[in-house]
């Protein structure tokens, strides 16, 4: 005759491997159905990053500069400038002939720094390497560089 701790061990072996046979196929199963759920994760209205629109939209050219609101906005911060100096006892600016200076001079926009054109240059010369490698027809290297710290 079997001792009844014995069949109790037994049935709760047996159980623990039904429970086991039956609910690992579910969660299979409920683990396969999740994917496209996961996708979706951190997406939607209410998400901070959201998918950014299309480049068309985006990109639109800046309207034309007003040159009497420049000027305008160039003597404020002059004239600012030129009060903090006498309240430190320097001499004042003339506003006008700076006003003059700033918006006349050549250069456009900021000076570019050596570095990046000679970085904007290599990047240009490896593209090239890699269009003539596809077969195509190389790019001019330093009109493209001009094209490029323009863009910039």
């Amino acid at each position: 005759m079997v001792p009844i701790g014995d069949l109790v061990d037994i049935r709760a072996g047996y159980v623990l491997a039904l429970i086991t046979l039956i609910a690992l196929p579910v969660a299979l199963i409920a683990f396969a159905r999740t994917g496209p759920l996961w996708e979706g994760v951190g997406k939607g209205r209410f998400a901070i990053e959201q998918e950014l629109p299309p480049p068309g939209r985006l990109a639109q050219p800046d309207p034309p500069v007003d040159r009497k609101l420049q000027e305008a906005e160039a003597r404020q911060m002059l004239e600012a400038k030129s009060y903090r100096r006498q309240q430190r006892g320097e001499a004042p600016l003339d506003v006008e002939a700076e006003v003059r200076r700033l918006l006349d001079s050549p250069a456009a926009g900021p000076a570019i720094d050596e570095k990046l054109r000679v970085e904007v240059r290599q990047l240009v010369v490896a593209r090239n390497e890699r269009r003539m490698r596809r077969g195509e027809q190389p790019l001019d290297v330093e009109a493209e560089v001009r094209r490029q710290l323009a863009d910039l």
